[in-house]
């Protein structure tokens, strides 16, 4: 690890990167290749020769082809050695997540045994507990679940009415309850179960297993997509669970299920990459395939244009979730060389990035819907025929902006706990914003640059532009900022804007400076369309939130700071996007 400091979770806002601190995915190493082509290997042999009997839930093939994952060693990446697993670094982990994610609704079930079915259990259990759970459950011996969800709790978890009442004798807690959406619940042996002991305002949580008395559950929910997915409501009825399966302390189950959602949240990331990647190949495919009006569609315009879109949001997206992975692996392997043990450093070395977390989640599955409507809009008439590959993949992208927090609560939470940290002093974001208020007609010239040096002055741009925002914002509603959502979410749509841009920058500079790709043109397209893109948004969202909190004198001079702190200078948008569409086509497949 470099010794250099990164910047803490959020400061991306108020601070600059430099390239040397970005870690991007062509620097991956041959161990995490080996990795990718096992994942890529285990995909082509098992799961996709087998997706419509995934689909139809063929009894009991999702736990074998979990089991045959973990014969491989794909159910231990995150797991010691030490409990018989094969530990790889957060960023190793992430690119084997993201090339499993192309697996449909088999991606979903391995993700959430291996994330927040085992990780509560590897990073709050005691060492008896993970003595008896972990080497299984790496293994796909057992299989886990995560028990959250309550019918009518919904995105408030510490709603939920499970409890637990200690028995007489004072061996087990007397569990009652539901849970629903419950991913893996036909067949995990294992469930971290969440719920509240006596009248305790707060979750504690618990380790239950799925063959004690008293745990049932209803029939496989009928669902849009994922179908391959074991989901179920689970019934807790006097289930006697012994003391010694309270996880973690008493009322620190909120706690935990907060902490595993931010981790969930990053990998959900990356994960929809490796979906989106495959989503272009079938595009490509057959829009090279497909012939009308005596050639390819891939040769028209308007295909072109629905090819590079796909190409740039996957390119952005992957370079996001690399840069903020490279952060949190650092921040954990800090916490550790401090002495802090294994569990903890993970959980708040992924924690402190709550902000990042958040925002990933919530543009990666949005990018990941983009493409995949997009390939249906390639196959035409085609795509909504449940004979071709992007009906699959179309209904099991719209899980992924509800999973791990809706869409909506992830951006509230992005901003609000920016704002919160702000408060607290944890970086200087109310100073730097006043700042930028103060002098928010003064602005980083575009004109007369290099390449970058005009990207960068671009990214300062806009940073000035959301931070100009924040003081008068914080005055019109103080303390009830949080309860103007529309205008949270102005805010979180232009945050993951200027993340998106940033590290595509600074991956594209990098690729340049290391002379990592033979033609790094195609690359300034991906990103000149991108700036463009974004710094519209910006402008758009930026303009909805000035208008619904400042006053008219405020207004006009903010509006008018904001139009130019979000100009770029012109590009043909046109040109560069068939540009990124002809390698696509000649390539015949995702290869940027």
């Amino acid at each position: 690890m470099s010794d250099k400091t990164t910047v803490k979770g959020g400061e991306f806002l108020i601070k600059e990167v430099d390239i040397e601190d970005v870690f991007i995915p062509e620097e991956f190493d041959e161990e995490a290749r080996m990795i990718v082509d096992s994942c890529h290997d285990f995909l082509e042999s098992e799961i996709f020769p087998n997706l419509d009997r995934i689909d139809k839930q063929e009894d009991g093939l999702m736990a074998q082809l979990l089991k045959k994952a973990g014969e491989l060693g794909l159910l231990g990446l995150s797991v010691p050695e030490k409990y018989e697993g094969f530990e790889q670094s957060f960023l190793n982990i992430m690119r084997a997540n993201e090339a499993l994610g192309s697996g449909y609704s088999y991606s979903v079930a391995l993700m959430a045994h291996t994330g927040i079915g085992t990780l509560p259990i590897l990073y709050y259990g005691n060492e008896e507990q993970k003595q008896k759970y972990i080497p299984r459950l790496a293994s796909g011996e057992f299989m886990a679940a995560y028990c959250l969800t309550e019918p009518g709790a919904g995105s408030d978890a510490n709603s939920g009415r499970t409890h637990a009442v200690l028995s007489e004798d004072g061996k087990h807690y007397i569990l009652n309850g539901q849970k629903m959406w419950i991913t893996n619940g036909g067949f995990a042996d294992v469930q971290t179960v969440f719920a509240k002991i006596d009248n305790d305002r707060v979750l504690s949580a618990f380790i239950v297993e799925r063959n004690w008395e008293g745990v049932t559950m209803n029939p496989e929910e009928k669902k849009m997509g994922i179908k391959g997915s074991s989901t179920r409501q689970i019934f807790y009825n006097d289930v006697k669970v012994p003391v010694e399966n309270l996880l973690g302390k008493r009322g620190e189950g909120f706690r935990i299920a907060l902490n595993i959602l931010h981790l969930g949240r990053i990998k959900l990331g990356a994960t929809v990459v490796g979906g989106a990647k495959r989503a272009i190949l079938h595009s490509v495919n057959y829009a090279n395939e497909r012939k009308q009006f005596g050639k390819s569609i891939s040769e028209f315009g308007a295909i072109k244009h629905k090819l590079a879109q796909q190409v740039i949001r996957t390119f952005a997206t992957e370079s996001a979730i690399y840069k903020s992975s490279k952060d949190i692996q650092d921040n954990i392997l800090r916490m550790k060389s401090e002495g802090i043990e294994h569990g903890r450093a993970n959980i708040e070395g992924v924690a402190d990035f709550a902000i990042e977390c958040a925002l990933m989640k919530v543009y990666g599955s949005e990018a990941l819907d983009y493409v995949v409507d997009e390939a249906v809009q390639i196959y035409g008439g085609m795509g909504f025929s449940s004979e071709t590959p992007v009906d699959r993949a179309y209904r099991d992208s719209r899980i992924n902006r509800i999973f791990e927090g809706t869409n909506e609560i992830n951006r509230l939470l992005s901003v609000d706990t920016l704002l919160k940290r702000g408060m607290k002093n944890d970086f200087n974001l109310f100073e730097v914003a006043r700042q930028s208020y103060d002098s928010m007609n003064e602005f980083t010239s575009i004109h007369g640059l290099s390449y970058f040096e005009e990207k960068m002055a671009v990214i300062r741009n806009l940073k000035k532009a959301i931070l100009m925002m924040i003081p008068g914002f914080s005055e019109a509603f103080g303390r009830k900022m949080a309860e103007e959502e529309e205008v949270m979410m102005n805010f979180a749509d232009m945050l993951m804007q200027l993340y998106a841009v940033e590290s595509t920058t600074l991956r594209v500079k990098k690729l340049e400076n290391l002379k990592l790709k033979e033609d790094i043109s195609v690359y300034h397209d991906i990103l000149d369309v991108l700036v463009y893109e974004a710094s519209s948004i910006v402008n758009k969202s930026g303009k909805d939130a000035i208008m619904s909190f400042a006053n008219p004198d405020q207004q006009e001079n903010m509006l008018l700071a904001l139009n130019q702190l979000c100009s770029v200078n012109p590009v043909n948008i046109k040109d560069a996007r068939r540009r990124i569409a002809d390698k696509l086509i000649e390539d015949n497949l995702y290869n940027f």
